[in-house]
């Protein structure tokens, strides 16, 4: 691992540490050369599936495009970064086991939708208003009466 200080490509373990979730390692390093400490962090890289987009496009998955989306709905409601983040780990884990190569984006929409339904209604509601580009009013107020319903039921 390259020193970050002097550029020297050896370096030693001093200790190695997994997060609660057990699926980072955190390493403390020690360089051979200037005897600098640093850290480095090892993640587990998985492939994501390709998202064809609603004009035929196709773009990587992009898990801070998803996080900055809910945050925004989620924007001054009691919904923690934490759910949000446990949240997006579980949709990646599901597409991931989908085991698809390409998947339309509205699948994720939907999903993300049925997430923000269970975590806060309100932010539910925002992002459906984006997501679903309602034309007028009265789509807006359908999507509203379907959400009481289903919460009376």
């Amino acid at each position: 691992m390259k020193c970050p200080y002097c550029g020297h490509l050896e370096s030693k373990v001093v200790d190695s540490r997994l997060n609660k979730e057990y699926t980072t390692t955190r390493r403390r390093r020690l360089c051979c050369a200037c005897g600098r400490r640093f850290t480095t962090y090892e993640r587990l890289e998985v492939t994501m599936p390709m998202l064809i987009k609603k004009d035929g496009r196709r773009e990587s998955w992009d898990r801070a495009k998803v996080v900055e989306g809910l945050k925004k709905a989620c924007e001054k409601r009691p919904v923690s970064i934490t759910e949000i983040d446990d949240f997006v780990d579980s949709l990646e884990r599901e597409l991931q086991d989908m085991g698809e190569r390409e998947i339309p984006v509205r699948l994720v929409g939907a999903r993300v939708m049925e997430g923000l339904r269970t975590m806060d209604e309100v932010a539910y509601v925002r992002f459906a208003s984006v997501y679903r580009q309602f034309k007028d009013l009265n789509e807006f107020m359908d999507e509203l009466k379907g959400l009481l319903s289903k919460k009376e039921q």
